[in-house]
């Protein structure tokens, strides 16, 4: 991420304010596990850790999480190795821009 990269503004109610932070330090906990899988060509694994994002992400206020989800357990059906990959870096940016205002 560039230093001129702006912050993306995530309102979240302020009643799950206090499981968030665990929520956002598992998605950075994916994105290792992710690339150990990519590095194995774990297919399956990609699978199910890409629908699990998809699942989870919108339920806290992280619509973007549910799509890079989306599109990693989509690429990872039909073996598209090299697209994970920018779906982890997507993930990434947006784990370091994300701004938590709980409302």
């Amino acid at each position: 991420m560039g230093s001129g990269a702006e912050k993306i503004l995530v309102h979240i109610d302020k009643d799950l304010a206090e499981i968030v932070p665990g929520y956002i330090q598992n998605r950075w906990r994916d994105v290792e596990a992710m690339r150990l899988a990519v590095e194995n060509h774990d297919l399956e694994s990609l699978r199910v850790m890409g629908h699990r994002m998809k699942g989870s992400g919108a339920g806290y206020g992280f619509d973007a999480i549910t799509e890079i989800g989306r599109r990693v357990e989509s690429c990872a059906r039909e073996e598209q190795i090299g697209e994970i990959n920018h779906e982890i870096e997507a993930l990434v940016e947006y784990l370091q821009r994300i701004d938590v205002q709980y409302e």
